[in-house]
């Protein structure tokens, strides 16, 4: 029951401490582009931004989808 849990809370704090490190590490990028998606787009952000908050978040998804999967079986 609680490892679960704290395999979770670990992947939190560790994305989150990534996160943080890259908002410190973004302060100095001067490239930026748009993300389209379908009709919309965003403002201008930062590409180191975009890619790293796309990792993040493939990140968290992938930990999570594994530990449904494990719970499953």
């Amino acid at each position: 029951m609680f490892l679960p849990l704290k395999k979770v809370a670990y992947t939190v704090i560790f994305n989150f401490s990534l996160f943080l490190i890259l908002i410190i590490g973004i302060q100095n990028s001067s490239k930026k582009s748009k993300v389209y998606f379908i009709k919309s787009e965003t403002i201008s952000l930062p590409i180191s931004f975009i890619i790293g908050v796309s990792f993040i978040t493939g990140s968290i998804t992938g930990s999570i989808l594994m530990e449904n999967i494990k719970i499953k079986k």
